[in-house]
This record gives C-alpha cells, structure tokens and sequence, in this order.
C-alpha cells in the first residue's frame, strides 16, 4: 500500500471513531431524505467497514476498488444506513436484491452478487428473527450499496476493463458516478427495477443476445437429450445412419429442423429434411453448407449446451465494451465470423466476407475501435520490415528476379526508388536495418488490392482489397498478417462515399483501374469497430456460433473466473 492511501485509511478510521462523539455534540446525525437515522455505534461500524476494505459476509469479500465510491455515497449522510427502514429492508432494496438474484438473465453470475445470500439475510432482519445488532444493519446496508455497485458497473460497461486484454476499446467515456447514480436515481425510485434497466446497453444485437440466452439456458434445463453415436466416418447424404432419431431431435430442439419435418424422415436413414437441417446448421456455424456430416460439423452438433451458454454470455460481456451513442452509420467486422458488416440506422445494410490474420501471435488481428478518415484507389504496398526480413529478403535470395516478377520498388524514406544492385550485401543490410524500404507498385497484383481504407490506429491495420479472391471461399479465413481484406471493396467504398452523388459506381471503377493513386478524405470519419464475439443473433433471432480461433473467449473466461475486484478494472465512477 502507497504511503498516502496508508494516510488516508488512518484518517478515515479516525474518523470513524469520533462518529459517537460528533453525534453526541450534534443531538443527531444529519440525514438525507434517502438515509436512515442511526445510532452512531452503527454509523461507525459502516464507516470502520469501508475503510478496512473488505466485508467477510460477502461472497467475494474484498471491494478495495470501490472503496472511493462508498465513502461518497455514505459521506454525505455521515455513514447513516440507505437501505433499511425501522430496521427492515427499504422496498427500494427489496427490488435491487431482486435484479442482483436475477442476474443470471443477464448474462451475469448471480452469486458474484450474492444471490444465492439475500434470503437468509433479510430473513434475519424481519419477525420473528431478533432485532437486529447495529452490526448486523451496518453489514447488511453495505452488502447491498457493494453489490448494487458491482452489478450497475458489470451491466453497463462490463466486468472487466477490455484494456486489460491490451485491446483498443475505451470504456472510459460510458463512466456513471455510482454514488450519484444510487443517491440521486436508486434510492428514490419508485420503480428500482426499471431504473436498474436503463443501465443496460439498448443495441439491437444485444437485447436479441440477451433473449437467446434465455432460450439456450431453458434448453439446457431440459437435458441434453439422447447422445448421437460416436463419429466414426464422414456420413453423406442418402448414407444409413442408425442415430437418425437422435439426430433429428437435437436439430429440431435447436431450430434447424422444422417440427413438422419429423414425419418426413426415413427410419436409420441420413436424407430429406434431415439434410437441409444440418446444412442449416452448418450454415449457422461458420461451416461448409454441404449437408456431409464431417467430424467438425459432429462436433459442434453434440457441444454441450453449456459451452453455447458460456459463448452467449461473453458475447454480452463484449457488447457491454462498446460505446452506448454510436452514431448511425458506422462499421463493424467480427473477427472470428470472418464478417464485415455495414450499419445504418443500427441495421445492417451490408455485408461481406473478410479475411483476418493468422492465429500464430504477432499475426492476430487486434481488437479497437477507431475513425475511418480516407480511403486510397490504386494505392501503393508499403511492406511492413518484419514482413521484408522473414518473407521477401530470403526470396531475393533464392529468386534474383522476384522484386521486379511482383512489381515491388526498392525506396529511400523519402520514397525515392532505389536503383543500386538489388542483390548487393550492402542493400539486403539496409533492407534489414530498416534504412531502405519495399513497397509494391498499384495495380490488381498488389497485395491490398484496388482500394485500401485507412482508420489510423497504433496497429498500423486497415481494410483493404486483395487479388487472392479464392480466400473467400473458404470457411475459416484467418490468412493475413493482422490486416483485413474485404471481399468486395468496391461496393464497401460505395457504401462509404454515399453521401457524396458525384462518387457513382461507375467513377468508383474508373479510380480502382486509373493510372495513379487518389486519395479521398471523408467529410465525417465512420466510426469501425473491430471486435470478437464468437456468437451473433441475427435480426428474425436466428443464432449464430464461432469458433474461438484466437482463444479470446478462454482468456475472458480465465479472467472472470477470478472474481471481484476483476483484473485492472476500471469501474464507472469519476
């Protein structure tokens, strides 16, 4: 502990001691109209409590982080109880503990927030349990204001700060002051739920996460029905399948195989219906819709329940990062779906396939949020050093001929073109060193196609084309170095520069094949974020699953398996 909050704690203890005194010379305590009036043995047992750090009574007993925002909300009221009345708890108390028991719904573990506690709790304050020890008040009133603070911060911006996982999201502008929130908004409310419900985020893709949450945890309450027997070889359409009935029932419970398709199904047969269910499945999972039954596409039919409950809460976790006042038109690609998608007014109005950069580390394409400023036609490759060293000096050397073969130039930095003896010593140092440069002249052959679109980040990432269009066509598209390459750029730069009539799709065309580079800055930068979320509902509820190619998911997982107070959490207050 730092020698100033060292000095700070010894002087809010003492503070907390000369609580009876200051009460005793006062007559009483002052008292907001939200606070209950106390003994001050009460008062000081709050404040000793807070300072300490730590209440043993709750599940996860250390609140050092929200040690600030406590003292602010009892402060003012010399530490007087907010959540009991006469010694019973406020209604107002009543239907927070209710929303912390309910969390779960959203997307939350109910026990971080003690849900599992509160019965018993309020139990022992209301007859014919014994009144309650002021002990016993100060313990219950903090459990709650700790709790609730703990709740509206996960609900609003997520249990852990996305900076922790070093991705380029900002939480920061979506902070509450929560002493204030629960001061001036909780604590007299006359609807407390309803108030704890406008933290939340009010996206589309979010609620819809929400909602299918719902359904996959009353799935998973049923059973996960009969097992499918093992995989033992690829299963075709027209094969015999003798797990055709149990097959049939886990599609139909998960929506892929319409109920009355049942009756049309042939007895220890793979076919009909059956197929066209599982290409729907297929379909929903990031694989190849071809209605053969391979061991990913088994795979993924028989993971647990569970495992789509986990990828469904940290999908809600994520949306919590994003910022709540999106403008209308902004970008977002999704990482391990391999999508890019174009939104209007909150609703996609387009989308495409992307490549992303290889799983191997330094490769990973990153996670942030930044503003589109320009876009370049016909623009020049410049090849990054790491790229120069591991993949194109060893090929300089094998291939005399290969900078010229694909149309790279040799540049100073002043982007003057090198003409000096390309298989010299001396220039493969200079290459090495970083004194000169690669880059890859315009044309359909170079790597980043036709358009590239630039949102200056500190990844040095942007999308951009490319001339390696049979990419596309494959189910996982994790390929490049850290950029993403869009599928089709020009119909993604029409989306971009709608708003200016005189960029038609036939000017468009012309700049991607003209002799020379342009460049055209956008009048308001669109906001791109690039993010990873290994599920998606659409907009008719359809859910769609990912794989966590990145192990971005087990990583969150790790880290919210720790428990209060999270890992480098930055929670909402000022």
């Amino acid at each position: 502990m730092s020698l100033r909050k060292s000095s700070l704690c010894r002087l809010i203890i003492l503070f907390c001691l000369q609580l009876p005194a200051l009460a005793a010379i006062a007559g009483k305590a002052t008292q907001s109209a939200a606070t209950e009036p106390c003994s001050a043995t009460t008062q000081s047992e709050l404040c000793s409590l807070i300072a300490a750090g730590q209440l043993n009574d709750l599940h996860w007993p250390r609140f050092s982080d929200y040690q600030t925002e406590l003292q602010e909300f009892y402060l003012p009221s010399n530490y007087a109880l907010a959540w009991v009345r006469n010694n019973q708890p406020t209604p107002q108390a009543r239907a927070v503990i209710h929303a912390l028991q309910d969390a779960d719904r959203k997307g939350l573990q109910a026990t971080d927030y003690d849900g599992p506690l509160w019965d018993t709790r309020i139990a022992s304050l209301v007859p014919p349990a014994p009144k309650p020890s002021s002990s016993e008040l100060a313990r219950f009133d903090l459990a709650v204001t700790v709790s609730v603070m703990r709740y509206i911060s996960a609900l609003h911006n997520g249990r852990i700060n996305p900076r922790h996982f070093a991705f380029g999201v900002n939480i920061e502008h979506q902070k509450y002051n929560l002493a204030q929130f629960l001061s001036e908004r909780l604590l007299p409310a006359q609807d407390a739920q309803s108030t704890l419900e406008q933290v939340e985020p009010s996206y589309g893709g979010y609620l819809r996460a929400r909602t299918a949450l719902e359904r996959y945890v009353a799935l998973a309450r049923e059973g996960e029905g009969d097992p499918l027997p093992a995989f033992k070889k690829l299963i075709k359409p027209g094969d015999d399948y003798p797990g055709e009935q149990q097959l049939a029932q886990r599609l139909r419970r998960l929506g892929d195989l319409p109920p009355e398709a049942i009756d049309s199904l042939h007895p220890g047969v793979y076919d009909s219906a059956l197929v066209e269910a599982v290409k729907h499945f297929q379909q929903r999972h990031g694989l190849p819709a071809n209605g053969s039954i391979d061991r990913a596409t088994f795979n993924q039919i028989v993971m647990p329940l569970s495992h789509r409950i986990e990828q469904l809460q940290l999908t809600l976790e994520r949306w919590r990062w994003l910022p709540p006042d999106l403008p209308e038109r902004f970008i977002v690609v999704n990482v391990p779906e391999f999508a890019l998608r174009a939104h209007e007014n909150h609703h996609s109005s387009l989308s495409m396939r992307v490549v992303v950069g290889k799983a191997f580390h330094g490769h990973q394409t990153p996670v942030f949020q930044e503003q589109m400023e320009y876009l370049i036609f016909r623009p020049y490759w410049n090849v990054p050093p790491s790229i120069t060293r591991r993949e194109l000096i060893p090929e300089m050397k094998k291939h005399p001929d290969y900078l010229e073969k694909h149309d790279f130039q040799v540049v100073n930095h002043r982007g003057e073109v090198v003409t000096a003896d390309l298989e010299s010593a001396e220039l493969l140092a200079q290459l090495r060193s970083g004194v000169l440069e690669i880059r890859q002249k315009p044309g359909p052959g170079n790597s980043l196609g036709l358009i590239k679109f630039i949102f200056p980040n500190n990844y040095n990432v942007y999308l951009h084309g490319t001339p390696e269009q049979a990419l596309f066509s494959r189910s996982r598209r994790a390929f490049s170095h850290g950029c993403i390459r869009v599928e089709d750029p020009a119909m993604l730069a029409a989306w971009i520069l709608h708003d200016d009539p005189s960029w038609t799709s036939d000017r468009i065309q012309q700049a991607m094949n003209a002799a020379d580079s342009v460049r055209v800055n956008l009048p308001r930068p669109i906001p791109v974020l690039v993010l990873y979320a290994t599920a998606r509902v659409e907009e008719n509820g359809e859910v769609h699953f990912f794989e966590d190619i990145y192990g971005q998911d087990s990583r969150l997982e790790r880290a919210l398996a720790t428990g209060y107070p999270y890992p480098r959490q930055r929670n909402m207050s000022n």
